[in-house]
């Protein structure tokens, strides 16, 4: 466990030492998005409780319509695109905030012609996502 406080650097919406990892397990649900777990995600950060990750979707992705137990806080700082959120659609750009309540079916995409890049907060103990028709 490390309880000094840090500064992980930031390059071009890419954090420094933090690797990019695959958005989830089900490849077929969803198209060209990776995550960065920035913060909660590792023995060094055990005294949070939440984890802060990056999502990034590229031009014409989406993540996987899904739903799960737990809600999430949005931040956008990257691009624009769209939000489902129980059958909705709304528009999002930067600074844009979005909340997901408990048992949402949500999902995200790029379809504004940009990459969607989005901060998302989360309980570090959560449950796993499941597809939304699940």
């Amino acid at each position: 466990m490390n309880d000094r406080s840090r500064v992980v650097r930031s390059e071009e919406f890419r954090w420094v030492g933090v690797p990019v990892l695959p958005y989830r397990d089900r490849p077929d649900r969803y198209q060209g998005v990776v995550k960065q777990v920035l913060l909660g995600g590792s023995g060094e950060d055990e005294r949070l409780s939440f984890e802060t990750r990056y999502f990034e979707v590229e031009p014409g992705g989406y993540s996987m319509l899904e739903r799960h137990g737990h809600a999430h806080a949005v931040v956008v700082i990257r691009g624009a695109g769209s939000v489902q959120l129980e059958g909705a659609d709304h528009a999002i750009r930067p600074f844009d905030c979005v909340y997901v309540a408990p048992d949402a079916a949500h999902q995200f995409r790029a379809d504004r012609g940009a990459a969607l890049g989005f901060l998302c907060i989360v309980d570090r103990r959560c449950d796993r996502p499941r597809p939304a028709d699940d």
